[in-house]
């Protein structure tokens, strides 16, 4: 059980391809379950996961891979997701049904460009508080 070595932080990297969010979100499941969060919270952060992985795949460089980081303890998991942005796009989209369930389905969440890197890295962070069996 990941209790017993909580705070515990995992990094996971893929090609930024549709294909592979599943396996990202199992991880994330995985991982809160083993940290023995409820059945809810593990499903909620699923989702979560999903819709931000699927969000940032859409918007990352031809040929670049998806970072996921989760940072777990008893009471939250925090989870980074970042891509390289693709030439074009400017920052990840707000204001659109998908971004409404994320922040439906996290306590907090946020998105932030960063220009010091090249290519730009884009990112979603979120944090969900757990409530544990």
């Amino acid at each position: 059980m990941l209790r017993n070595v909580l705070p515990s932080t995992v990094e996971v990297r893929v090609q930024a391809v549709d294909a592979l969010v599943p396996t990202v979100r199992a991880v994330a499941a995985d991982l809160v379950g083993r940290a023995d969060y409820d059945l809810d919270s593990i499903s909620d952060l699923r989702m979560a996961v999903d819709e931000a992985c699927a969000t940032l795949v859409a918007v990352a460089a031809a040929g670049a891979f998806l970072d996921c980081r989760f940072v777990i303890d008893r009471h939250n998991i925090e989870v980074t997701v970042t891509v390289p942005a693709g030439r074009a796009v400017r920052s990840v989209d707000t204001n659109g049904f998908g971004w409404r369930v994320l922040g439906t389905l996290v306590d907090d969440v946020s998105t932030y460009r960063d220009d010091a890197t090249r290519p730009a890295q884009l990112a979603i962070r979120f944090v969900k508080r757990a409530r544990v069996r």
